[in-house]
């Protein structure tokens, strides 16, 4: 195996954090599995631009997990509801039912409306990194969101 490109493994200890947040916001079942392979497919990619290689990271954890939904949406019938935790003060369950009520609004959905908030909001991402990592332009990034948090203000 070569080793490494220099760069990769900083960048490497700096993102892969993110990417696997990003990947588990964007509902992988495995999103520690999607960042790795996205770091191994920026290890055999050879790009123009190293400066773009976190654009890519994102692009390409996007598209794995947009593949692995569609695929564990043909395989599974129904995905099994997350377990419930117990929290020993009145606070904490408020603030847990309250973001199970967000994540399920949110998981509601259209995949590029999803897509769209969680780079913004979770990672802060600028419109033009958010077009680059779904692979749209920044103005339809807009509308995704606007629509998504639309969509969000009714149900919530």
């Amino acid at each position: 195996m070569t080793p490494a490109p220099p760069g990769h493994a900083e960048l490497f200890a700096a993102h892969y954090g993110s990417l696997v947040r990003l990947a588990g916001l964007l509902g992988a079942d495995d999103p520690e599995d999607i960042a790795q392979e996205a770091f191994a497919r920026l290890h055999t990619r050879r790009l123009r631009d190293e400066g773009a290689a976190l654009g890519y990271l994102r692009s390409i954890v996007c598209n794995l997990t947009r593949n692995r939904l569609r695929h564990l949406r043909i395989t599974r019938l129904r995905r099994p509801e997350p377990p419930e935790h117990a929290r020993s003060s009145e606070h904490a369950v408020l603030v847990a039912e309250e973001h199970r009520e967000l994540l399920a609004a949110l998981d509601a959905l259209p995949r590029r409306q999803r897509e769209a908030l969680i780079l913004r909001y979770w990672l802060d991402l600028s419109e033009r990194e958010i077009a680059e990592a779904m692979g749209v332009t920044p103005g339809s990034v807009k509308t995704h969101a606007s629509r998504g948090l639309a969509a969000l203000r009714g149900k919530l």
